[in-house]
C-alpha cells in the first residue's frame, strides 16, 4: 500500500534561476578555475585601490596649487576656497571609499577558508618530505655503489661513479 505525501504549507525548494550577480561575468555560461577567478577579483580590487589613490594624488595636488599665495582679488580668493572645500570634500570620500576597501579586505581574510590553506600547505609539505627521501634513498645507493666499487681512488680530488667520472678540485 502507498503512502500519501503529507499535505503541509511548507515552501519546497526549487531550483533557482540562473543570475550573474556580477556585471563582467563570463556572457556563455562557462565555468571558470579558480586562479583565474581569485586573480580576476585581485584585479578588480586593485583597480579600485588605484581609482582611489589617484583621487587622493590628484586632488592634493590641486588643493596645492590653489594655495599658492598671490595678489587675489576677492573673488578669485572665494572662487578658490569653494573649489579647495569641494577638493578635500573628495579626498574625504575618497579616504571613506579606501576604509571601506580595507575594511572589506579583512572581512575577506578572517572570513577566508582556512581549512583549504592549511591542507595545501600539508600536500606541499609531504610532497616535500618525499622528494627529500627520494634524494636521500639516490644518496644512499650512491653511497654503497661507491664503497663497493672497490679502494678510494689515488687522487682524492677526482671520484669516479658508475658511468662518469666528476672532478672535484675546482
Amino acid at each position: 500500500m502507498r503512502r500519501q505525501a503529507i499535505a503541509t504549507d511548507y515552501a519546497r525548494p526549487a531550483a533557482l534561476p540562473t543570475a550573474s550577480f556580477r556585471p563582467n561575468a563570463n556572457a556563455a555560461g562557462q565555468e571558470v578555475d579558480s586562479e583565474t577567478y581569485l586573480r580576476e577579483v585581485e584585479e578588480e580590487w586593485n583597480k579600485k585601490i588605484d581609482e582611489q589613490v589617484d583621487i587622493l594624488v590628484h586632488n592634493m595636488v590641486d588643493l596645492v596649487d590653489i594655495a599658492k599665495v598671490e595678489n587675489k582679488d576677492h573673488f578669485r580668493a572665494s572662487q578658490e576656497a569653494f573649489q579647495a572645500e569641494l577638493k578635500a570634500e573628495s579626498m574625504v570620500q575618497a579616504i571613506s571609499s579606501l576604509l571601506s576597501l580595507t575594511h572589506s579586505l579583512k572581512l575577506m581574510l578572517l572570513l577566508s577558508d582556512e581549512r583549504e590553506i592549511a591542507q595545501r600547505r600539508q600536500e606541499e609539505i609531504k610532497i616535500l618530505r618525499q622528494d627529500i627521501d627520494a634524494a636521500k634513498a639516490r644518496a644512499v645507493e650512491l653511497w654503497e655503489e661507491l664503497a663497493m666499487s672497490g679502494p678510494m681512488p689515488s687522487n682524492p680530488s677526482t671520484i669516479n661513479l658508475p658511468g662518469e667520472e666528476m672532478d672535484i678540485s675546482a
